[in-house]
C-alpha cells in the first residue's frame, strides 16, 4: 500500500501555480501643534503610548543645524521626557546628527546610524524620533527602515518643504552612484508632528524654498489654492503666519490626498504627478552641488515645464507667465546658469536629468506636464528644442 506522500507525488502535475495576494492598511497621524517639547504639550507621549499602552523606549536623532540654530533644543527633549518618564523611556540624551543633502551622501554615516541603534537595544517595538529638514528625514527614516526590517519611526519636520511635502510623505532614502535618493524604501512613519515654532529658526531664503512644493501640488491638483496663493504672495514672502499656516497644512493635505487616493502610493508605476517640475530640479541641484535648495531648483523646474507646457500646446497661452509671476512674487529662481552649462560633447547637461528620472523609475519616460491650472497631464516623450527655447525664455526672465 503506498503512503498518502506517494499519492499526492503520483497526482502532482509537472507543473503548478499559485497566485499570493493579500493587502496591507496603512495608517499614520499627521498632527500639527506648536512647541511639541513643552512639558505640558501631550501629543507626543500620547502618541508613542498609543501602539501597547506601556511605557515607550525611544532613540532621538536632531539635525544638527538645527541644534545650532537652537542650542537649548537637546536639554528640553531630555526634560520633556523625563516630565512624562511614565510613560517615555529615552534611552541616551538626544544625539545631534550631520544633516542638510550631504547627510544623504555619506553611506558611512547610514552604517554608523544603524549600529547606533543595534548598541542602543532599539527594537521593532521601540520608537525612532528624527527631528529636522527634509533631507534629514529622509536619512533616519531609511535607518529606521532598514534595522530589524523596520522600526517605528517619528517624524517631526522642521522646515517648510518638509512640514508640506516630504515630511507627510511615505518615502526614505539616501543618494548613491551620484544619484538622488537611489537608496530607499517606501515605509510610511508612525507619526508625523509639524510644530510651527521650529519654522521660526528658519532663515528667509529657506522659508521662501519651501513655498514652491506648494505651488507645485496647487497647479496639478487645486486651481482654487493656487488662487489663494496669487492674492497672498506678499504675506507669504513676509512669512505671516495666518497665511503660511495655511498654505502649509492645504499643501500637506494635497499631498496626502495624492497618496492615499492616486492609485499608486508606492509609485510601481512610471507615472508620479508630486515629481511635477523635478525631473530638471533634481538634476541642477546636482549640477550647482546642492548650493540651490531643493525649493529653489523645484521652483526653476516648475517654470521650465510650465513654458514647456505652453510651447507643447497643452496650456493655454498665458498661464504660463502667470505662474512665473508667482513664483517671482514669492521670491523664487525661474532660472540658473546651470540650465545653460554644457557636458564635453556640447549638449546640455541638464536633458540628462531626463535619462535619469527615466532610469530611476523604469519603464517608459513619464513627465508630468499642465493642461491648465489644476489639472494635470503624462506625457512619454520630450522635445528637446522646445525645452531649449523655454530655457531660453527662463533666462530672458520670463518675458514674453
Amino acid at each position: 500500500m503506498r503512503s498518502p506522500i506517494a499519492a499526492v507525488e503520483a497526482a502532482a502535475p509537472a507543473s503548478d501555480s499559485y497566485t499570493q495576494r493579500f493587502s496591507v492598511s496603512y495608517e499614520y497621524r499627521v498632527v500639527f501643534t506648536r512647541d511639541v517639547f513643552a512639558g505640558g504639550n501631550p501629543v507626543l507621549a500620547e502618541i508613542l503610548t498609543q501602539p501597547t499602552g506601556l511605557r515607550a523606549k525611544l532613540v532621538v536623532f536632531v539635525d544638527d543645524g538645527l541644534v545650532s540654530a537652537d542650542p537649548g533644543l537637546l536639554a528640553r527633549i531630555d526634560a520633556y521626557a523625563i516630565a512624562h518618564k511614565d510613560v517615555v523611556d529615552l534611552v541616551c540624551f538626544p544625539e545631534a546628527v550631520s544633516g542638510g543633502e550631504a547627510c544623504k551622501n555619506d553611506g558611512g554615516l547610514v552604517g554608523s546610524l544603524q549600529s547606533r541603534l543595534v548598541a542602543l537595544g532599539i527594537d521593532r517595538h521601540a520608537f525612532v524620533v528624527a527631528i529636522g529638514g527634509g533631507a534629514f528625514l529622509d536619512l533616519i527614516g531609511f535607518v529606521a527602515a532598514t534595522v530589524h526590517r523596520g522600526i517605528r519611526h517619528i517624524r517631526i519636520p522642521t522646515t517648510v518643504l518638509a512640514q508640506n511635502d516630504s515630511g507627510v510623505g511615505v518615502k526614505n532614502g539616501v543618494n548613491a552612484f551620484g544619484q538622488k535618493n537611489l537608496l530607499g524604501t517606501f515605509v510610511p512613519p508612525y507619526a508625523v508632528l509639524n510644530d510651527a515654532d521650529f519654522l521660526l529658526t528658519l532663515n528667509s531664503r529657506d522659508k521662501r524654498s519651501g513655498m514652491a512644493e506648494a505651488v507645485k501640488v496647487a497647479l496639478i491638483r487645486d486651481a482654487s489654492f493656487f488662487h489663494w496663493i496669487e492674492r497672498n504672495v506678499d504675506d507669504l514672502r513676509a512669512f505671516q503666519a495666518p497665511a503660511v499656516s495655511f498654505a502649509i497644512r492645504r499643501c500637506a493635505e494635497l499631498h496626502m490626498d495624492q497618496i492615499a487616493s492616486g492609485g499608486d502610493p508606492f509609485e510601481r508605476g512610471s507615472a508620479r504627478p508630486l515629481d511635477f517640475g523635478h525631473w530638471s530640479a533634481h538634476k541642477l541641484e546636482l549640477l550647482t552641488k546642492h548650493t540651490l535648495r531643493h525649493g529653489e531648483a523645484v521652483a526653476i523646474g516648475i517654470a521650465l515645464d510650465a513654458r514647456y507646457s505652453t510651447l507643447r500646446g497643452y496650456l493655454p497661452a498665458g498661464e504660463d507667465q502667470r505662474i512665473v509671476s508667482a513664483l517671482q512674487a514669492l521670491g523664487l529662481p525661474i532660472y540658473h546658469q546651470a540650465l545653460d552649462s554644457l557636458d564635453p560633447q556640447g549638449g546640455h547637461n541638464v536633458l540628462a536629468g531626463l535619462r535619469d528620472f527615466q532610469d530611476h523609475l523604469g519603464g517608459e519616460l513619464s513627465i508630468t506636464l499642465l493642461r491648465a491650472i489644476g489639472s494635470a497631464v503624462e506625457v512619454h516623450e520630450m522635445h528637446e528644442p522646445d525645452i531649449l527655447q523655454s530655457i531660453s525664455w527662463l533666462r530672458q526672465g520670463g518675458a514674453l
